[in-house]
C-alpha cells in the first residue's frame, strides 16, 4: 500500500474524476458495526486542498454516519476506478458534520453547486 503525505494533483485529477465513492465509519463500542454508505451524486464532493475534502450530506440517507463523526471524527472515504486501469484512493481522516444552522455552513456550501435536500456538509481533515 502506497502512502501519499497530500493529495496531490495526480491524485485529486483520479479522486474527482470518480462518478461514486464510499464513507466508511465505525463507533467506539466493541459491539458497534462499521457503516459504510455510497455517495456520488454529481457535483456532490470537492477536494478543498491538498489535506481537506468536502461533500454534501443530502436528505434520503441515514445518519449513521454523522453519529459516527459525532462521537469520535473517524472516517475512511474510498474512490475506486470502474474503468481504465485498476486503482483505488483511501483517504483516511477526522470528519466534522457542518449543518445549516452552524456559522461555516455558507463558506462550504458555496464550494457546491445547488441540490435538492442538503441538511449539512461533511469536511474531512486527511
Amino acid at each position: 500500500m502506497k502512502v501519499h503525505e497530500c493529495i496531490d494533483g495526480r491524485l485529486r485529477q483520479f479522486i474527482e474524476a470518480q462518478h461514486v465513492f464510499f464513507v466508511a465509519t465505525a463507533p467506539l463500542a466493541a459491539d458497534g458495526h462499521v457503516n459504510v454508505s455510497p455517495k456520488g451524486m454529481g457535483g456532490t464532493f470537492t477536494v478543498v486542498d491538498e489535506h481537506t475534502v468536502a461533500y454534501l450530506d443530502l436528505t434520503g440517507s441515514g445518519a449513521e454516519t454523522i453519529a459516527h463523526l459525532r462521537e469520535n471524527g473517524r472516517v475512511t472515504l474510498m474512490f475506486c476506478a470502474f474503468e481504465g486501469p485498476p486503482n483505488i484512493v483511501r483517504l483516511h481522516g477526522r470528519g466534522r458534520h457542518i449543518g445549516a444552522g452552524d456559522r461555516e455552513f455558507a463558506s462550504y456550501r458555496g464550494l457546491f453547486a445547488e441540490h435538492p435536500g442538503v441538511r449539512a456538509v461533511v469536511v474531512v481533515d486527511v
